[in-house]
């Protein structure tokens, strides 16, 4: 796993946070995986503007936070799913703010980059 040059603060809240949610794609694995458990290809469906190797990342982050887990089912041919924990259904709040406000400044943001 990628090894950070800055030593990250355990002290601050947001930087705690952002840690754990902060990349392009792991608000929206939540958001899925809050409707039901999902196997990796189908994440990758769902995200198909996102690089199989950054959803398999962030994946593997989001794990490793206790966000999600995964499940391997020992049959054949073998797969896996991804299901959000308790502990991930708590940012679930949070996220939906976050969406609500970039919904609020949708038109702000329109604006500023002379989009129609």
């Amino acid at each position: 796993m990628y090894e950070k040059k800055i030593p990250f603060d355990i002290e601050c809240g947001v930087k705690v946070t952002m840690e754990v949610i902060g990349g392009k794609w792991k608000s929206c694995i939540l958001m899925e995986l809050d409707n039901k458990p999902m196997r990796p290809s189908e994440l990758h469906r769902e995200f198909p503007d996102a690089s199989p190797r950054v959803i398999d990342q962030q994946l593997k982050e989001l794990e490793m936070h206790g966000m999600i887990k995964k499940t391997i089912f020992p049959e054949l041919p073998p797969h896996s799913e991804y299901s959000i924990t308790e502990t991930g259904k708590t940012l679930l709040p949070i996220i939906n703010e976050i969406e609500k406000w970039g919904d609020n400044f949708r038109p702000t943001m329109r604006k500023i980059l002379n989009i129609e």
